[in-house]
């Protein structure tokens, strides 16, 4: 009878630890894809931000963006929100014809590199 207690004991123990394991990947899943809606939802918000100023496109550019009051609050918010360690790239790939790629790059802590990557059009 003391035999079949501690059988019974070790498969609870064995089924406790696997519920524990479990509980830590689905947590380590929610934090990932917490930060890929967040970079979606940025990704989309600057595009909102260079339609409403459609006419001065190239100063969104991760170069010149420092120097735009807007990109430079969206440049500050992304750094808030997700664990980066680079400024997201912004590039117009043809500025005349208003083709913007948006790049956003974040490491979590004792994480891989993720990246997320939007292109759109936004026609003057």
């Amino acid at each position: 009878m003391l035999i079949e207690v501690l059988i019974s004991v070790l498969i609870f123990s064995v089924g406790v630890v696997a519920l524990v394991a479990l509980q830590a990947a689905m947590t380590r899943a929610q934090t990932t894809a917490k930060a890929r809606t967040d970079a979606s939802y940025l990704a989309t918000e600057l595009v909102g931000l260079m339609w409403s100023d459609v006419n001065s496109l190239t100063s969104y550019q991760t170069a010149s963006c420092a120097s735009n009051t807007q990109c430079n609050m969206w440049l500050a918010k992304v750094q808030q929100t997700l664990p980066i360690d680079t400024a997201p790239l912004v590039t117009l790939n043809t500025p005349e014809l208003g083709d913007v790629s948006i790049t956003i790059t974040w490491q979590p802590p004792g994480g891989d590199t993720h990246r997320y990557v939007m292109s759109t059009s936004i026609k003057p």
